[in-house]
């Protein structure tokens, strides 16, 4: 039995939608005190309604820009008036836009890096201050398995984006260390999730397929992850990566998975 979180402050930036608000909904449901932040007023006010019926911790939303320094000072200083501190970052605001390599331009790669990569290290910089007076201080990054593991076409500039945030986890995590800060990042595969119903039922069976376990991840699956960081059972746990993908990864090809059988019964 893990120790309880209850009553602790954390910041959940992208947490409007998708697997930034199964994040919110797993601290939420643990009781923990969370400010979620977007970009779009209605997804927000949506969002938080639905948290707030679960019961648990409290909820509010903060619409901001990651890629934004005086959007994320904004966003701690919110964190801290509105819930005391901030206990446990969870720097979770990201795109995906597709775009093939050869005719990426200039601002499509900028767009990625600054949300991505620009957006978790500001996010992470303007926490820093109330993280380092928390007793619990905690910074949950969420890159993914594109970039770092894999690869996928059209996603060149995504997957260098997600696999530089962990060249900074790394580094961070040796330099928060003295302050008592842990910086950890978990790696969703394929996750349902509207932004992944948007390339259309092809692409979701296909990846189904393509996935050991044979459905896609939930953002519940993330967020459950993301819990087990801020825990204080995860304290001595950092610079970590922590893959979350039914085992994608794990066959050399397709083939591999063709000639296992589900049990029967199963």
């Amino acid at each position: 039995m893990f120790t309880s979180i209850a009553g602790r402050s954390v910041v959940v930036t992208g947490g409007t939608r998708g697997i930034g608000k199964g994040i919110a909904h797993a601290f939420v449901r643990a009781g923990a005190n969370v400010l979620i932040t977007g970009r779009h007023i209605d997804h927000a006010t949506q969002a938080c309604d639905e948290l707030k019926a679960l019961g648990g911790g409290s909820v509010s939303y903060l619409i901001g820009n990651v890629a934004e320094k005086a959007s994320c000072e904004l966003m701690a200083a919110t964190a801290v008036e509105r819930n005391g501190g901030i206990d446990i970052l969870c720097a979770n605001a990201g795109i995906f836009p597709e775009a093939p390599f050869s005719q990426m331009t200039e601002a499509d790669m900028d767009l990625v890096f600054d949300v991505n990569v620009k957006g978790t290290m500001l996010s992470v910089q303007a926490c820093l201050e109330a993280l380092s007076k928390s007793a619990y201080g905690r910074v949950i990054l969420t890159s993914s398995i594109t970039g770092p593991i894999t690869g996928f076409p059209g996603w060149a500039h995504y997957g260098a984006s997600k696999a530089a945030q962990l060249g900074f986890m790394r580094t961070a995590a040796i330099e928060l260390a003295p302050r008592g800060i842990t910086v950890n990042a978990v790696l969703p595969g394929n996750v349902a999730t509207e932004g992944l119903a948007e390339l259309g039922d092809q692409y979701h069976e296909a990846m189904s397929a393509s996935i050991p376990l044979r459905r896609l991840g939930t953002v519940a699956d993330i967020g459950n992850a993301a819990l087990f960081f801020a825990t204080d059972e995860a304290a001595y746990v950092t610079g970590q990566a922590l893959v979350i993908d039914g085992g994608q990864v794990l066959p050399e090809s397709l083939a591999a998975l063709a000639v296992t059988e589900p049990i029967s019964g199963s």
